[in-house]
């Protein structure tokens, strides 16, 4: 059996998600990190792709809450 390879990580897709949704939104990255009560460099890591920052579940959540849409929709290619 192929294990299927994907061509995009899991947490890049998020990044790029968070980072599309809170633009969506009109929101600054330290908007989005006061509404998640974390600092606005954890945000700005959490974004960026050079960084390769990894997150809780927990974080994950409470962006999602933040800002209005699906965990399912931030896992979306």
């Amino acid at each position: 059996m192929e294990v299927p390879s994907y061509k995009t990580n899991i947490y890049d897709i998020i990044r790029m998600n968070i980072k599309k949704y809170r633009k969506e939104k009109g929101l600054t990255s330290a908007q989005l990190a006061e509404m998640v009560d974390v600092s606005h460099d954890f945000i700005r890591q959490i974004e960026s792709t050079k960084v390769a920052y990894n997150f809780s579940v927990d974080t994950f959540y409470k962006i999602s809450v933040a800002l209005g849409v699906k965990l399912d929709d931030l896992i979306q290619e």
